[in-house]
């Protein structure tokens, strides 16, 4: 009441959803894309980047880990070897995340996506079945 509205002043912070989303987009880009992940316990994950919620959970296809291990042997200095082993589909809780960056691009063609013609259909026919539903007769 004590001050007048300016319009020509600043204008009004934008919501809260509104300031999550060029990160979401960003993420969105990244979609299929081949990442390697920098883990807070100095882990290195490589993997097809194939998800991710508002935690920055992340889903990785294909994904390898590599570590380095300390090896030591008596009489010897110790020795740091790197130690890799294939994880598959996983999933990275996103407080873990230290740092991602972009391997590769998506693959150009990806042999597991299928379109299916309108015309074509596999094998039976498809029907209702379930609780309530009364056979028919054929």
């Amino acid at each position: 009441r004590g001050r007048p509205v300016s319009s020509t002043g600043p204008p009004p912070c934008p919501p809260a959803a509104a300031m999550t989303t060029p990160k979401a987009s960003k993420m969105l880009q990244l979609i299929n894309y081949q990442l390697r992940i920098t883990l807070d316990d100095t882990r290195v994950l490589v993997g097809r980047f194939m998800a991710f919620d508002k935690h920055m959970n992340l889903v990785l296809g294909e994904c390898e880990e590599t570590r380095k291990v300390v090896v030591r042997a008596e009489g010897r200095a110790p020795q740091e070897k790197e130690q890799r082993r294939a994880l598959g589909l996983t999933i990275v809780r996103g407080e873990c995340v230290v740092s991602l960056s972009v391997e590769g691009p998506p693959p150009k063609n990806d042999s597991r996506i299928k379109v299916v013609d309108k015309g074509e259909t596999g094998p039976g026919a498809g029907a209702a079945a379930g609780r309530g539903m009364l056979p028919q007769a054929p």
